[in-house]
């Protein structure tokens, strides 16, 4: 006698749902299948849906994985679309379906697979059912998009999110055509990567043109003359002609409710290793599941494609009576943003001090491929693991190679690897694809000597904990590369002098090293340390502090008072050049000298130019091809530096860079910007922290931007109160910096008067005139000053003496020294002390 046949009902279709009902029938012929799907597609490609609209898959049907036809024919499924489950009976073993054309029915099941999925979050803000704004989670979402792109004089964009969904969506819609300004709550783009490998990302947004606001939040949208306006939490407005909604998604399991499955305190749906849920003959998959975190055993929701399908697959092994087991999801993902490339694996840093786990971690920065076969670019690899060695996670942002390297690191993590095992892999190596030591043979062997203890380091944002008093902050690089750039408050003696210079390190201090990769301070750590010196070595060297330093450029936007309706003077974001820079003006120009330098890390590229450009008369050009990342940057401040004019500077899709230069004559101090602009300058010591100088200072620096100088504006000793943040900011300080802490006033709303502050009464008085007189306040002038891009920097020395860090700062503040001040002081005719 043949076995009862069972009937099995699929709740949506995509990834977990599709790939469960055809692994179901190559397991059983003789069961009955449907797939309930409350959208018109039951199998879409919705990780493509961004790449539709930026034309790099051109043919939309190509987003359709699978047809109702199709599941038909080839594997006898019932495929009702546009159905959408309203509730379930888990006693009778029935669900109650709801479709346009056949009403409300039931329908029993044997076996019930939920497959819902995760939808868009939307916000209870005013404004959030303006038709211009559109979320992206179905064919239908991105057909209404490409319609409103169509549609006459769209020019611009926003979107609101900065996480995979939002940056896919930034890049297309540029790659598109449209202007496009991207809006983040949070100090960094994409968190499952850590800031400094996030900022490498934003950054390559930022140079082809994308406008970034950090740590930005909308409260709210209205209709404006020409689109619709995105009102921002300090007041200021943006408009566009669409808004792209990405700021997360939610498990789509409202109709799970009164059913009386377990779902988590996210409304997730509570499974076992099995996939079943908390009632007989229900499993669950996909986006609206709560997982197992593979490394931590800890209870995690990710939302991605490929746990999806083989939880897909592994339910129908169960059904079919198979005992196939979900072990867990270890969060493995990649991006691509423009020409570069972001990956990770495992916990990144947020998650480890969440769970209370001690870790360390390593960065390097290795050649793609062998640095001497063409095409070669570095990779930014950070490594992070438990202090006996066991691999917790990585990440990694590059041109080339970056995916196939964290593959290498998620097979290792998946295996419980110790960083020993990738020390040991055997990879394929031949120049055009890697090097005798592949980037994770790096990252094994630079984790390998810091659990060993053949090399204490210390990370970039360690920097604010260092005792000036107790500590020399020591950069080995070459003379040149100091000069073009160097970590305030550090002194220079190139490591191949070092053994010879000795005696110009105390040895009762401890010495901070650095390079500019961490390779060269690695070998100054080796040999300091067997002279008797008490050393430790920034992980991941200059590069990897600069690179954290990125901060985007400010983007304008309507004053407050500018809201309204139609009819108002909406104004859309000010957009800056993308990486095509024309940064001289004149006519073509000839090139007499080429030079290659791909495949050459920093400072390889900047010592051929110099060496090039030496050989060169005044007046003949260089065209210079690099592949280093940093080059982009370096190449400016080196032109500057040396009196060179850059004519242009381009990044390509790839990441190459190509820059043009000129000699100048000996005596000739053009940088760039003068070039085009012949921009006059303004450079201003503000030492004062009271309130009229401070005032008179910012009212002086607004003027002088206004009309049309660049300002740079030095807060040293008591002018940093100034652009202290109001809110106490929990850092670690010193004695007397805790002492400076209690002394000093916090930020400009609790400065005094130079004359007459009679007690505190002072500085209300002078405010309330200000205020009657319709002047604007300190607070507004700041603002004003750095929507109009005046350059706020704060002076090391002085940080480190009153004890005050980094993060107690205005976020629009850079950190410098004496030397970047006399840099910008050189090339302006106005300078002032207050």
């Amino acid at each position: 006698m043949s076995k009862k046949s069972k009937k099995i009902l699929i709740v949506g279709g995509v990834a977990g749902g599709a790939s469960a009902a055809a692994r179901l029938r190559r397991l059983d012929e003789h069961a009955e299948i449907i797939i309930f799907e409350k959208g018109p597609y039951i199998s879409f490609a919705n990780c493509g849906l961004p790449y539709y609209i930026g034309g790099a898959i051109a043919d939309r049907d190509r987003l359709l994985v699978q047809t109702p036809k199709g599941m038909a024919d080839r594997f006898r499924i019932d495929v009702r679309t546009m159905s959408e489950i309203m509730a379930i009976n888990p006693q009778n073993q029935t669900v109650q379906v709801h479709n346009d054309e056949r009403g409300e029915y039931e329908e029993s099941y044997d076996e019930l697979i939920l497959s819902p999925g995760a939808r868009p979050v939307i916000p209870h803000l005013p404004g959030i059912e303006h038709p211009l704004i559109y979320t992206v989670r179905s064919v239908p979402d991105i057909d209404r998009i490409k319609k409103q792109m169509n549609s006459a004089n769209n020019i611009s964009s926003i979107v609101i999110g900065g996480g995979f969904i939002g940056v896919e969506m930034a890049e297309n819609l540029k790659e598109a055509g449209l202007d496009v300004t991207l809006i983040e709550g949070n100090e960094q783009l994409l968190t499952p990567f850590d800031a400094e490998l996030a900022a490498g990302l934003a950054q390559e947004m930022e140079q082809q043109g994308v406008n970034l606001l950090f740590s930005q939040r909308v409260r709210g949208f209205h209709t404006v003359e020409k689109g619709i306006g995105v009102e921002l939490a300090s007041g200021e407005v943006l408009s566009a002609d669409l808004v792209i909604l990405a700021i997360g998604v939610t498990p789509d399991t409202a109709f799970l409710k009164s059913s009386g499955i377990l779902l988590g305190e996210r409304g997730h749906i509570v499974v076992n290793e099995a996939l079943e849920t908390s009632l007989p003959h229900i499993y669950a998959v996909g986006d609206a599941i709560e997982v197992m975190d593979y490394i931590h055993g800890t209870k995690t929701a990710i939302p991605l494609a490929g746990p999806a399908n083989k939880q897909g697959r592994i339910v129908a092994d169960r059904i079919a009576g198979l005992h196939s087991t979900y072990k867990g999801t270890q969060g493995t993902s990649i991006i691509k943003v423009f020409g570069m490339t972001g990956a990770a694996t495992g916990s990144n840093e947020r998650t480890l001090k969440r769970l209370g786990i001690e870790y360390q971690t390593v960065i390097v920065h290795p050649s793609s491929h062998a640095s001497y076969y063409p095409g070669s670019s570095a990779i930014t690899l950070k490594l992070l693991f438990t202090p006996a060695g066991k691999i917790l996670g990585a990440q990694a942002v590059g041109y080339d190679g970056v995916d196939k390297r964290i593959d290498d690191i998620a097979v290792a993590i998946h295996f419980g690897g110790h960083i020993s095992d990738l020390t040991e892999l055997e990879l394929s190596y031949a120049p055009p694809y890697s090097s005798a030591k592949d980037p994770v043979n790096m990252a094994g062997y630079a984790a390998d000597n810091i659990t060993s203890g053949r090399v204490h380091v210390f990370t970039y944002d360690q920097l604010s904990l260092r005792k000036p008093e107790q500590s020399i902050l020591l950069d080995v690089r070459s003379d040149l590369e100091h000069q073009n750039g160097h970590i305030p408050d550090s002194i220079s003696i190139p490591v191949d002098e070092l053994r010879q210079r000795l005696d110009e390190l105390y040895p009762s201090k401890e010495i901070w090293v650095y390079c500019q990769v961490g390779l060269r301070g690695y070998t100054a750590s080796q040999i300091l340390r067997q002279h008797g010196y008490n050393v430790k070595n920034l992980s991941g060297g200059y590069k990897t502090y600069r690179q954290a330093q990125f901060r985007p450029t400010p983007v304008q936007a309507m004053k407050h008072e500018d809201r309204g309706g139609s009819g108002h003077n909406d104004q859309k974001p000010e957009l800056k050049r993308s990486s095509s820079e024309l940064l001289a003006s004149g006519e073509s120009l000839q090139v007499e000298k080429e030079l290659d330098v791909r495949g050459l890390s920093c400072p390889g590229p900047l010592m051929q130019v110099k060496k090039n450009m030496d050989q060169l008369t005044e007046g003949q050009t260089l065209r210079v091809t690099a592949s280093d990342p940093g080059f982009y940057e370096d190449v400016k401040a080196w032109a500057t530096m040396s009196g060179s004019s850059l004519h242009q500077l381009v990044r390509g899709k790839d990441g190459t860079i190509e820059a043009v230069m000129s000699k100048n004559s000996a005596n000739t101090r053009v940088s760039a910007a003068e070039t085009v602009h012949a921009e006059p300058a303004s450079t201003m010591v503000v030492f004062s922290g009271d309130l009229d100088k401070a005032i008179a200072s910012f009212i002086i620096a607004n003027g002088a931007a206004a009309s049309g100088r660049k300002v740079t504006m030095f807060f040293t000793f008591w002018g940093l109160n100034i652009i202290r943040k109001h809110q106490r900011q929990a850092v670690s300080k010193t004695i007397m910096g805790r002492m400076f802490d209690t002394m000093l006033p916090r930020s400009s709303r609790k400065l005094g008067m130079s004359k007459m502050n009679m007690f505190g009464i002072g500085p209300k008085v002078i405010r309330g005139i200000m205020g009657n007189n319709n002047i604007s306040s300190l607070e507004e002038l700041i603002q004003s000053a750095a929507e109009q891009g005046v350059e706020m920097v704060a002076c090391q020395m002085s940080m480190d003496l009153m004890g005050i860090q980094h993060q107690e700062l205005m976020d629009q503040v850079k950190i410098g020294g004496v030397g970047y001040y006399l840099g910008q002081a050189d090339y302006a005719n106005h300078n002032l002390f207050i």
